[in-house]
């Protein structure tokens, strides 16, 4: 779960804006990439997808990274958007955060979805933020009722910003707070009974949180609350010791996808049906072939699972 030090910077700068606001607003072929897979836009890769959009279903770009007004950046996601749909990913808006969110980069982020109007928006379960500095890390919160209040004020604030419901994702954590009086899947549960928004499950951060807390991923995800799940992500992971030889995974989002992720993520499709998908890659990003390859993958994982929930319904009604 890494917020990326050009999201940050981008997010950052005080001259950015949101962007068009008139009525006479952008639109956009309509596209329906509901089960299907995608990967993280860079910029580099842009000549290869336009050769040949039909090879992915969605791409994904971080917010922060498109709060400018104009110049490079909008004329390539502009175009692209023209050929794909899109969801949007913020990393900076510091959801569980102490202070109140900030009011200019809450209008700018709104501002995005009405421009590209993205077919998903999502956020963290996380805070990034300390007056006006902002992290280059997403940051674990204790799961206490006044943490859970908070989340939720600033849930409704952005949902009633951008008048449509967000996926909130699951983090990858490194510590755990002796204070938390719930269980993380409740906690997000909870929210999402309190605010309405969906979740982002994102397989690879809770195979990170379960390996370096030394928990099962398999019984965390079957307490998830997979109904409300809208999309499903998956990364690469380093693999390190801690100071005890201990193994310590950080979620880098800087090489394939893990076996154990994968085996994860088949199992949690098998069992809910196809999940649009999204490979993600935000450091030491390769040539576009192999992020392709990689949502591809995901692809026939999504395929397979269809077809499979399609012969279960045929068994079913024959059966009846």
């Amino acid at each position: 779960m890494m917020a990326g030090e050009d999201a940050i910077q981008s997010g950052a700068q005080s001259g950015a804006q949101s962007g068009p606001q008139s009525a006479d607003l952008n639109r956009f072929p309509a596209f329906d990439p509901a089960g299907r897979a995608g990967a993280s836009f860079k910029p580099q890769h842009f000549e290869a997808i336009a050769a040949d959009p039909a090879a992915i279903g969605f791409l994904e770009v971080h917010a922060e990274n498109y709060m400018g007004a104009g110049g490079p950046p909008h004329a390539a996601l502009s175009a692209i958007r023209n050929l794909l749909p899109v969801s949007l990913h913020g990393v900076c808006m510091s959801i569980g955060g102490l202070e109140p969110l900030d009011r200019t980069h809450l209008a700018r982020f709104a501002g995005l979805v009405r421009r590209y109007e993205p077919f998903l928006v999502s956020e963290h379960l996380a805070w990034s933020t300390h007056d006006d500095v902002f992290f280059n890390d997403l940051l674990p919160l204790p799961y206490t009722g006044e943490t859970l209040a908070r989340v939720c004020a600033h849930i409704d604030q952005v949902q009633e910003a951008i008048s449509r419901p967000m996926l909130l994702e699951n983090p990858s954590t490194y510590v755990l707070f002796a204070q938390s009086t719930w269980a993380e899947t409740d906690f997000l549960r909870e929210i999402v009974r309190r605010t309405g928004c969906g979740l982002l499950l994102d397989i690879n951060n809770v195979f990170v949180s379960a390996t370096n807390h030394g928990f099962s991923a398999m019984e965390y995800l079957a307490d998830f609350p997979l109904d409300h799940v809208g999309e499903i992500h998956l990364a690469g992971h380093d693999e390190q010791e801690d100071d005890e030889g201990a193994p310590l995974l950080i979620d880098s989002h800087d090489r394939p996808v893990a076996d154990p992720v994968w085996a994860l993520y088949e199992r949690v499709l098998r069992q809910c049906g196809p999940i649009t998908t999204l490979v993600e890659w935000d450091a030491d990003v390769p040539e576009w072939p192999v992020l392709q390859s990689e949502a591809a993958a995901a692809e026939r994982i999504l395929h397979d699972c269809r077809g499979a929930a399609t012969r279960s319904t045929a068994s079913h009604a024959l059966q009846a």
